[in-house]
């Protein structure tokens, strides 16, 4: 029977730190892949409770956070040309690029329009036929699909107007990336949740094949990750180095495989730049060759920034999604840099490490204190 069948139980969660306590006998560095687990570990306070030999060190699982100046500096060359709209979800409107942002250029006149869906931006483009929509898609394989799926609704209603800025990111290969930095060291890995709803349980059986390392895909809730770690923990006791999944009720080991034939038939992997990490392998997604007539880096290429600019040196992101460094790390962090005036999108996004420090935890600009 599962531990967690009443996930916010407390009584679950004191039994679950007990056995936590009890098969703890040293350091455990553990990286959580997915954004949605660090906000739910730093939101519980977690890391209070559990053996101090335990750490968790936060990885570069927001894709809003890993996209790289030189992308948001596209979209905003985009946003100024004349009848285009951008479309584009929420928490890219304030993500920095090098001199702007795209809620800064909404405020000159700019059409950026935040949207729930990506087939609301088709329907922008349905609606508005004497204007360019250039949906700014974002995302891991979690939305992958569903972006995929507006390139092929586009399609099949015949448009000219509709094309999409990817910038989609997978992330197989940057664990990869992060295994093979000598600056980052990692006992376990905590496996996102939605993404493996996709993807299925099977894309990480190279982490303890390659690398040996255990891996536990987990849920969000705080006794989700509670038992994940005690499976982490057991896995260790027993001599084991294995992928399991305790979020069973969501994750199988194939995946979707209907959202995987979305992705298959719209995308093809390309290399990709990963804010603060730099150029992975096979790491993005570009629209396939028969699909470029919606693509829009390569409809407008002529508008394209050509220089490639420098990540601001007072922000430390990037070390922060390689697992180097904690917002705590940061000089900027709650003065420099806040979620109205952010200096990185690791302060930006809704699943953001330093937002999530910010909101839960670390020091208020208005006190300097500490949050309760």
């Amino acid at each position: 029977m599962k531990l967690v069948d009443e996930y916010r139980d407390p009584a679950v969660a004191r039994y679950l730190l007990e056995q936590i306590r009890e098969l703890c006998d040293g350091p455990l560095n553990i990286m959580e892949i997915c954004g949605g687990h660090t906000h739910s570990i730093v939101r519980s306070g977690m890391e209070q409770v559990l053996p101090p030999t335990i750490k968790f060190v936060h990885g570069p699982g927001c894709p809003v956070c890993v996209t790289p100046t030189a992308k948001i500096d596209q979209a905003i060359a985009l946003a100024r040309r004349p009848r285009t709209i951008i479309a584009t979800y929420g928490d890219m409107m304030r993500v920095p690029g090098s001199s702007s942002s795209l809620l800064q250029e909404k405020a000159k006149g700019a059409h950026v329009k935040i949207v729930y869906s990506s087939l609301d931006a088709v329907r922008l483009a349905v609606e508005n036929p004497d204007s360019e929509v250039v949906f700014f898609a974002v995302g891991f394989e979690t939305t992958i699909p569903a972006n995929g799926l507006s390139v092929i609704r586009a399609k099949q209603l015949g448009l000219t107007n509709y094309s999409m800025l990817s910038n989609h990111v997978l992330v197989p290969p940057v664990i990869r990336a992060v295994l093979d930095d000598p600056a980052v060291r990692i006992d376990a890995f905590l496996g996102p949740g939605h993404v493996s709803t996709i993807v299925g349980s099977q894309d990480y059986e190279f982490i303890p094949a390659e690398y040996h390392r255990p891996v536990v895909i987990s849920g969000f809730e705080p006794n989700d990750i509670l038992e994940s770690l005690f499976m982490i923990l057991k896995q260790r006791r027993e001599g084991r180095c294995e992928v399991e999944v305790q979020y069973s009720r969501a994750v199988t080991k194939y995946g979707n495989p209907r959202a995987l034939d979305v992705v298959k038939d719209v995308f093809s992997p390309v290399e990709q730049e990963w804010r603060g990490i730099g150029a992975i392998a096979e790491s993005g997604l570009s629209l396939r060759e028969e699909l470029r007539a919606f693509d829009a880096y390569h409809k407008f290429h002529d508008w394209m920034p050509l220089q490639r600019p420098e990540e601001p040196s007072e922000c430390v992101c990037g070390e922060i999604t390689r697992g180097v460094k904690e917002p705590r790390d940061c000089a900027s962090f709650g003065t420099g840099c806040t979620p109205e005036r952010p200096l990185g999108a690791c302060m930006v996004s809704t699943e953001g490490t330093c937002a999530a420090y910010y909101r839960y935890q670390l020091v208020t600009v208005q006190t300097g204190g500490v949050r309760d």
